[in-house]
């Protein structure tokens, strides 16, 4: 029996294309003011050629989402990437829309983030580390904004900023949970005003938000002018632009703006862009990506982080209302074993047939499918398979889906490349040419913020009522009388639950959303609601994934996945 091939050793096996190849069978010319290189293999699109787009008619828009995450992992990325691989196989022109990896989970739970087995997005050691540098122009610009705040109180404070009530942390793109609290300026005067200070980890800066939800530069510049970054004694509020940041921040991110392309190891084009929290944050790749894709190709495939009642109800709430983008469907990407764990097993039960432990799980899946038909649109499902799979437990899935009017096809794309995606890759383009999307959001601009968070904790998460403390009413009604009532709703809370308890799996009902406090993002534009016991500095594991990461004897990179 042959050794199966590790993700880095597929990955490192691939035959990559030079990607002026990768850019020619999409329509990008060869010119320096359309794009630079970034190397062999990877390029960034100039927004000059991007502007040359716009009249181009738009491509097919599919979302790749999944049901609650669990240890036993789903797969949206693999997925997505799989998908994009099988359109192509029948003929049809895709590219996929990723987020970038996070140095603080690529080096603490869960390693590399760029795909897995035959569907991977390539050169992954380059995608999963540093790439084009775009996550650290983000925490430049961002700490950019953090010394001209303390250097504006060191001379004089003429904003008469109240040091009390700075909202606005430092970040780094890692998990080091002793930086989520600590006290600046100390060793005397010549250091500044005392005060209390934390990091967020990059990818939960506003700023990263701000990245993600920009049209393009202009815009880019205006949001980051509107960000509050404290108030005065008297509660008056104080945005960047007041400090004359927006500009050389927007210096900072000129070149991070440019989308990236790389490539499928089946060769096919990949646009790898932005990457916020899917909790905290809307938690999908950039709104220029996913449009420079649209002009470029028939098909786009795009994910969004965790399940979806986090990650789908953001990109169709939030990314979609801010952007106008329409889906055109939406894949929800299942595995047995996780349905399994929804179902009471544990994770070391999950290699034995248990068809009845399946039944009960099921009702996760049915949940996510109710709720994205709540927005308009047609369901697929993916069962993304694994060896353990049996097929009675295959037929139980998928006659459990054809009852609720919903194909699932079973993919191999971990082990077959877009071969094994053909059969949900040709449904896809049948669900797409009948154009039976009707997309609609959730809630309307114009109700108040308190109802728009009940319609989300009780359409998607099934809560039987919002509790929130009169301090937090209060704030959301200070947002409300600011000019922020159109805003939409960005809850945090956990990604393993429909509820606030990450223990209790399957489809809650009736359980209670407590929110613990409420944020403006009023750069990004959005209201950021936090539930329960959510981290925006991640701390690392007992045994991190970076004690298992080196070079070998090679110069090669071991551990990374």
């Amino acid at each position: 029996m042959s050794k199966v091939k590790s993700d880095i050793e597929i990955a490192r096996a691939a035959k990559m294309k030079p990607i002026q190849q990768i850019l020619d069978a999409m329509g990008v010319p060869d010119k320096a003011e359309v794009y630079s290189p970034m190397g062999r293999y990877i390029a960034k699109i100039k927004l000059q050629f991007l502007e040359t787009l716009k009249k181009k008619k738009d491509g097919k828009l599919i979302l790749v989402t999944a049901i609650s995450p669990t240890p036993a992992g789903e797969g949206k990325t693999t997925t997505s990437v799989g998908l994009t691989d099988g359109l192509n196989k029948i003929g049809k022109k895709s590219i996929v829309c990723l987020r970038e990896p996070s140095l603080g989970p690529s080096f603490g739970m869960k390693g590399g983030a760029a795909g897995g087995g035959y569907a991977q997005v390539v050169p992954m050691e380059q995608i999963n580390l540093h790439f084009t540098g775009d996550f650290h122009a983000i925490t430049s610009a961002h700490n950019l904004l953090s010394a001209l705040i303390d250097n504006h109180i060191y001379w004089g404070n003429k904003l008469n900023i109240d040091v009390r009530r700075i909202v606005w942390k430092r970040v780094m793109d890692m998990n080091d949970r002793s930086l989520r609290g600590i006290n600046i300026n100390l060793g005397g005067v010549a250091n500044g005003y005392p005060r209390e200070d934390g990091f967020d980890i990059t990818v939960a800066s506003e700023i990263m938000a701000i990245f993600c939800l920009s049209n393009d530069l202009k815009d880019l510049e205006k949001r980051i002018g509107n960000i509050t970054i404290g108030y005065t004694r008297d509660k008056k509020a104080i945005y960047a632009k007041d400090l004359k940041a927006e500009g050389p921040m927007t210096v900072l991110l000129k070149d991070a703006i440019r989308p990236n392309f790389t490539q499928t190891l089946e060769n096919n084009p990949a646009i790898i862009h932005g990457g916020p929290f899917a909790n905290i944050a809307h938690g999908c790749n950039s709104v220029i990506a996913t449009k420079t894709g649209l002009k470029l190709a028939d098909y786009v495939i795009t994910e969004a982080g965790f399940g979806a009642d986090l990650g789908a109800e953001k990109f169709l709430n939030i990314k979609c209302r801010k952007s106008n983008l329409k889906p055109d469907c939406v894949v929800i990407v299942a595995t047995i074993r996780a349905l399994k764990m929804h179902g009471g097993l544990n994770k070391d039960e999950l290699k034995t047939e248990n068809v009845e432990a399946l039944k009960k799980g099921l009702i996760n899946l049915e949940r996510h499918i109710e709720n994205i038909k709540k927005f308009g649109l047609p369901v697929a499902v993916a069962i993304n398979h694994f060896v353990s799979d049996t097929k009675n437990e295959v037929k139980t899935l998928v006659d459990f889906c054809n009852n609720l009017g919903v194909k699932a096809s079973l993919c191999t794309h971990w082990s077959d490349g877009g071969e094994g995606t053909k059969e949900l890759a040709n449904h896809i383009s049948e669900l797409c040419e009948k154009d039976e999307a009707k997309f609609k959001f959730l809630y309307e601009n114009k109700i108040p913020l308190f109802k728009k968070i009940e319609t989300i904790a009780k359409e998607i998460y099934h809560a039987s009522e919002v509790v929130a403390d009169t301090k937090i009413r209060e704030q959301l009604k200070t947002f409300e009388e600011g000019g922020y009532q159109d805003l939409p709703i960005c809850i945090a809370k956990t990604q393993y639950s429909f509820s606030t308890d990450p223990s209790l799996k399957g489809a809650p009902s009736g359980h209670v959303l407590p929110i613990r406090e409420v944020r403006l993002s009023s750069g990004a534009e959005f209201i950021v609601v936090v539930c329960g016991a959510i981290m925006t500095m991640p701390g690392l594991p007992r045994v991190p994934a970076a004690d298992s990461i080196k070079l070998n004897k090679d110069g090669e990179t071991e551990g990374l996945f």
